[in-house]
């Protein structure tokens, strides 16, 4: 959609002003307004720590000079998807930012509910620059304030080893799940700074697609376990994604590591000071170069104690997460595209047609206790990233002594039905694939979806998250039109219309979750 931007100056009172834009349609009416960049951190005093909250005493411009706020958000390194490579020139390892967009007009009583969106990307790649939410604020009764944060991917932001953990500690910091804690932080700023913008902060949903659904669990999970008045979520939305097993032991992300000084040509023999020095001391390029010749080269979250515990997915089975989900009323939006399989298997598939290849590049992003059978990569990768994961996952929640409450929480969809603008990016015979469905949950996403799309999309999609984001709820009902919840699947087919179904992959689903649960378990024991 071709838009036009004109400056607006914006008063976030103690934190100062900021300039940012309202985004205009070709007819001349007002979409948005739109703050890009806005800093909600800053950064480690080194690489491999923790991001700093802002101190009470930030201020973000003056209104005679304020804060330039028309941009995007900060670009931490990463390597190429499909061919495309940011260049280095925009890459920052400060790229603790986030953009903010807002409706226009004078907010709702309490202000706007708070819609936070992370990117996905194998948590190896991405930014919330590649997201448009000008048309769906704009267009569809979608007013909520979207908040899309940057933070730090692949080695940048999940690297673990002893060595760092010994650097952590000795200055009072976790190790590990850096990404994730770069997320918290976004989270928290949202909390304590989104009024400004005119959001509601008891009222914020967050969701995210793929890896950034991921971390939607990992932080949903976070939550649950801090105090009532430490909450930050109210609804959660896992989009093309689902945690699958307990992320990896410190003992498997170490073996990692000594890869990457091997690759590095970093002895062993040095001393944990001195590896981190020359690691630190490395440009950005030279790391990711190094990474993608490692036999593990994705850098995955690891099972640290401080952002993931090691019971994490026993709560599952036990029922302790339900029943907190349960305590706090948090309902959760989950489902899948069609045809995720796709996308996925282009991803850094297996070197060769053998099973070993294959367990060797299963190895790079899952712990090594779990046992695989040969198949197609893509049907694999996307098994286990969304379709019997996802349904193992509502399975472990639905089944357990709170099961039976938690079903409620639970809304589920399909989408079978593609715009036609995602062709300029996704093939045609790719059919619903993975990402295929960005337009959809962001009315277009910078481009322009038809009449008919619309109206098909508004009907499935857009009208009864809308009601979802905003709390609407009613007694005996799901109260925001999803029309099922617990097992059943909210389908928008091919033909646009949208049909409420049974599940027929549950089972498999379940039988496939189960199994890698025993492994896992047997693993422990």
């Amino acid at each position: 959609m071709e838009t036009t931007r004109r400056s607006r100056l914006h008063s976030l009172a103690h934190r100062g002003t900021i300039e940012g834009v309202t985004i205009a349609a070709p007819s001349g009416t007002d979409l948005c307004h739109y703050f890009g960049g806005v800093r909600y951190a800053l950064p480690p005093l080194q690489r491999w720590r923790r991001a700093r909250r802002l101190p009470s005493t930030f201020s973000y411009g003056s209104k005679d000079a304020p804060g330039r706020c028309d941009g995007g958000a900060g670009l931490c390194p990463q390597p190429e998807f499909r061919g495309v490579s940011p260049s280095e020139d925009i890459w920052t390892e400060d790229c603790f930012q986030c953009n903010v967009w807002v409706p226009t007009g004078e907010p709702p009583r309490g202000g706007w509910p708070v819609f936070m969106f992370i990117h996905g990307g194998w948590l190896q790649f991405g930014s919330p620059n590649g997201f448009n939410a000008a048309a769906l604020l704009g267009e569809s009764g979608f007013k909520c304030v979207v908040v899309m944060p940057a933070y730090r991917v692949n080695l940048f932001g999940f690297l673990y080893s002893a060595e760092l953990q010994q650097d952590a500690a000795a200055v009072g910091e976790t190790v590990g799940n850096h990404g994730f804690w770069d997320q918290r932080l976004a989270m928290e700023w949202t909390k304590e700074n989104v009024h400004l913008f005119g959001g509601n902060p008891e009222n914020i949903t967050i969701s995210g697609y793929s890896a950034g659904a991921n971390s939607v669990f990992h932080q949903l999970a976070y939550d649950l376990r801090q105090p009532d008045d430490k909450a930050i979520v109210r609804q959660a939305c896992i989009l093309s994604n689902s945690p699958a097993v307990q992320p990896k032991a410190p003992a498997e992300t170490q073996i990692q590591f000594d890869e990457l000084l091997a690759a590095l040509d970093i002895p062993s023999s040095f001393s944990a000071i001195e590896k981190l020095a020359r690691l630190r001391a490395l440009p950005p390029k030279t790391l990711l170069e190094a990474a993608k010749s490692i036999e593990v080269h994705q850098f995955r979250p690891t099972t640290d104690g401080g952002f993931i515990v090691p019971t994490l997915f026993q709560s599952l089975d036990s029922g302790d997460f339900a029943r907190k989900l349960l305590a706090r009323n948090i309902r959760l939006i989950l489902g899948e595209c069609a045809d995720e399989h796709f996308l996925y298997g282009i991803w850094f598939p297996p070197k060769a047609d053998t099973l070993d290849a294959l367990r060797t590049r299963l190895i790079a992003d899952y712990p090594e206790r779990v046992n695989w059978t040969p198949d197609a990569w893509g049907r694999i990768y996307a098994d286990m990233q969304v379709y019997h994961m996802q349904r193992g996952l509502i399975h472990a929640l639905t089944s357990n002594t709170a099961g039976v409450d938690a079903s409620r929480l639970i809304y589920r969809y399909r989408i079978e039905f593609r715009a036609e603008c995602i062709e300029k990016s996704l093939p045609l015979e790719w059919g619903v694939t993975h990402s295929s469905d960005y337009p959809l949950w962001f009315w277009g996403n910078g481009d322009v979806l038809t009449p008919r799309e619309k109206k098909s999309t508004d009907a499935a999609l857009i009208g009864p998250l809308s009601r979802f984001v905003q709390g609407v709820s009613a007694e005996g009902s799901d109260g925001f039109g999803w029309g099922t919840s617990g097992k059943g699947v909210r389908v928008l087919r091919a033909d646009g219309e949208v049909e409420i179904r049974g599940d027929a992959m549950w089972d498999v689903g379940v039988k496939m979750w189960k199994a890698v649960r025993d492994v896992a378990e047997k693993a422990r024991l």
